[in-house]
């Protein structure tokens, strides 16, 4: 279905709903670049929604590459199943349930993604950062402002290297009767490191 390599799989190629949030296609191209991923690797995606990062991140790896999706809500992870199956991707994982009661059961990963974690950012990064191996990286979405801040607090607590914030903002066209307006989407903050 998707026969490109690069990141960046359109909107609209995959199904959603209203109720589960999906990382729009620009952000995940910025994420997975930050992430360095290759062929082989194995990578969390924490917070998983729709599964749109999953389906790419599963295509960055490859066929010798693990994904593991991990998301709380039911819908999330029917979800990703659909978009999975959609793209015809058979190296994920799919984890129903509280991620921080899970990730300890985990292989060690070479990149892990954080996304929607309802408040408990903080306590999975540092469950994350114990799973991940030296060199690998650590990649995070924040939407609130409150996030950010207990991501940035958390990162810097926890001695990762190469810390690298970025903020994404986009526009996105759209016809109208009389030209293209530009619509603006929410600010995305990336926050990006490696473990030493």
């Amino acid at each position: 279905m998707w026969k490109f390599k690069t990141p960046g799989i359109p909107d609209e190629y995959f199904e959603r709903t209203d109720e589960v949030p999906i990382t729009k296609e620009e952000v995940r191209a910025v994420q997975i670049g930050k992430a360095r991923l290759a062929a082989g690797n194995t990578v969390y995606d924490i917070g998983c929604g729709s599964g749109s990062i999953t389906v790419e991140i599963a295509l960055q790896v490859g066929n010798n590459g693990k994904v593991y999706a991990a998301d709380i809500d039911p819908r999330a992870i029917e979800l990703t199943k659909k978009n999975l199956a959609k793209f015809q991707i058979s190296n994920t994982v799919l984890i129903l349930g509280d991620a921080k009661q899970n990730i300890s059961g985990l292989p060690s990963a070479d990149a892990i993604f954080i996304g929607g974690t309802g408040g408990d950012t903080k306590e999975i990064v540092k469950l994350c950062y114990e799973k991940l191996n030296p060199g690998a990286r650590i990649v995070i979405g924040t939407i609130l402002i409150e996030t950010l801040y207990s991501v940035l607090e958390i990162i810097n607590e926890l001695d990762f290297a190469d810390i690298d914030i970025t903020q994404i903002t986009i526009s996105k066209s759209k016809k109208t009767s009389t030209g293209t307006m530009m619509l603006a989407r929410n600010p995305v903050t990336v926050v990006s490191a490696t473990k030493k």
